[in-house]
């Protein structure tokens, strides 16, 4: 037992009390092992004592239970199964018909079973009591021709046509048009399907349903669609393309080339057009309430930039024709070039003719273009000529308002004929080298009461001019135009 001390350190006492009396933790087991006794298990540890007879035991001991699993493994003990009946061949056949193999090996496929006692066979298969069908009209079809092959009777497609005729002509439904047929049972296979019911788009704000009635009678029935006619304004900058800018608002292709062509006999596109002008267009325009778009005629034309221009369409004496905002036709003289983007080869007046190999007098101006570039007249007129012209090649004359012709020779195809009245725009051939011609060119000439003018110098008089009240309905209506506004404004350069 410890007893407390008591220690004095520079001046200073403590006192140390005696720890309590306990056994240490481990003193059996230190005894024991001092001993050398040794726990009884049957557990050897092969990594100690090797060699020891403790070591060969453990040995000994691991080698039977190893051969006894290799006996085991070696030797399993067989299972009981009861033993199978055998198949007979229409069994084998049934199974071997629904297993799974190679076709290379044989054909698969579902066996075929022979009907119980409870199975009766029919006289004929059922059909459906009524089928739903499609029909289009094809790009050269008709609307009659189209309901005959979706499987409508004579009778029925003539009763059809006769209920639409009265609301509708189906001569100018378009080509992919839908129509949504419902064909009732029949009575005889030998005889069509009966038309239960049948709808189409008729026109833009109409669709037609037909209907068979309670007492077999077919009845038309109207659905009008509404449809807002408020006209499309498109607006932006040239930029590096007018053609493109327009397209980009998605514009059809033949709305920006009337555009150009409308203004085309007052602005040189090439020389007068700069990226910064802008321009804007009035379209026909419908919506259909239930989504369908459709884009009619321009309607209004206007460029601004190095020279300001609008133009109006307009109906004079039964033509449609675009109008000057003071109420003059925009065809103010002949168009400056009867070939869009040709070049200018060629002037009038006496010059050497490099086939004849002289001097002679040059009656007209050539524009060199590819061959087959279309050649448009320069004014409205009536044409007088279209054949072979000797040294001219094919040729054709237009006889237009206060005694002027004029002429477009070496075609290399005519495109009109004697006595057709054509506009001013309007394509009669297509450039060629037809006569005496050293390559494809027009060769263009302008006469004026039977006598041969310069067509770049001559002052024309084709014009016409709107007055009294028909000219302040002219202006009422463009003012309107000014006053629309566009649906986006571009600003690319």
């Amino acid at each position: 037992m410890f007893q407390p001390t008591t220690r004095a350190f520079e001046g200073a006492t403590f006192s140390i009390p005696a720890p309590a009396a306990r056994v240490p933790f481990a003193s059996a087991n230190v005894a024991s092992a001092k001993a050398g006794a040794r726990p009884a298990s049957i557990v050897v540890d092969l990594g100690a004592d090797i060699g020891s007879k403790r070591w060969w035991r453990g040995m000994a001991t691991l080698g039977a239970v190893l051969g006894l699993a290799v006996t085991v493994a070696l030797n399993p003990a067989p299972f009981e199964t009861p033993a199978q009946p055998e198949l007979a061949p229409t069994q084998f056949a049934a199974l071997d018909s629904v297993s799974v193999a190679p076709l290379a090996q044989r054909p698969q496929g579902l066996g075929f079973h022979q009907p119980s006692a409870r199975v009766t066979a029919l006289a004929e298969p059922p059909e459906r009591p009524r089928i739903e069908v499609a029909a289009r009209l094809r790009e050269v079809d008709s609307f009659n021709g189209a309901l005959r092959r979706a499987g409508v009777s004579a009778a029925d497609v003539a009763n059809v046509a006769l209920l639409a005729a009265g609301h509708t002509d189906v001569k100018s439904m378009k080509p992919g048009a839908t129509i949504d047929l419902v064909l009732g049972r029949r009575t005889d296979k030998s005889q069509p399907r009966p038309l239960e019911s049948l709808a189409f788009r008729a026109a833009f704000d109409l669709r037609l349903e037909v209907n068979r009635s309670a007492a077999g009678d077919l009845i038309v029935t109207r659905d009008e669609i509404a449809v807002d006619d408020s006209p499309l304004v498109v607006a932006g900058d040239v930029g590096g393309s007018l053609y493109q800018s327009a397209r980009a608002f998605g514009l059809p292709s033949r709305v920006v080339a009337s555009y150009i062509k409308a203004l085309s006999p007052k602005v040189n596109f090439q020389r007068d057009v700069g990226s910064r002008d802008n321009f804007q267009m009035v379209v026909e325009h419908r919506r259909a309430e239930t989504g369908e778009t459709e884009t009619g005629n321009l309607i209004y034309a206007k460029l601004g930039g190095k020279r300001d221009i609008e133009l109006l369409r307009w109906v004079h004496n039964g033509r449609t024709k675009f109008f000057l905002a003071d109420g003059s036709s925009a065809v103010e003289g002949m168009i400056r070039s009867p070939v869009a983007g040709a070049r200018f080869s060629s002037g009038f007046g006496a010059r050497f003719h490099p086939i004849l190999k002289r001097q002679r007098m040059h009656s007209g101006v050539d524009f060199a273009a590819r061959t087959g570039t279309p050649v448009m007249s320069t004014a409205p007129g009536t044409v007088i000529f279209a054949g072979r012209n000797g040294g001219y090649g094919n040729q054709v004359r237009v006889r237009h308002a206060n005694g002027i012709v004029t002429t477009y020779s070496h075609l290399s195809r005519i495109a009109s004929r004697s006595g057709q009245r054509v506009g001013a725009g309007d394509v009669i051939g297509n450039v060629g080298s037809t006569g005496l011609s050293t390559g494809p060119h027009l060769h263009y000439e302008v006469h004026i009461g039977g006598r041969p003018v310069n067509p770049r110098s001559a002052k024309l008089p084709i014009q016409e001019q709107l007055e009294g009240q028909e000219l302040a309905r002219f202006k009422a209506e463009l003012q309107r135009m000014r006053q629309m506004k566009p649906v986006a404004v571009s600003h690319d350069a």
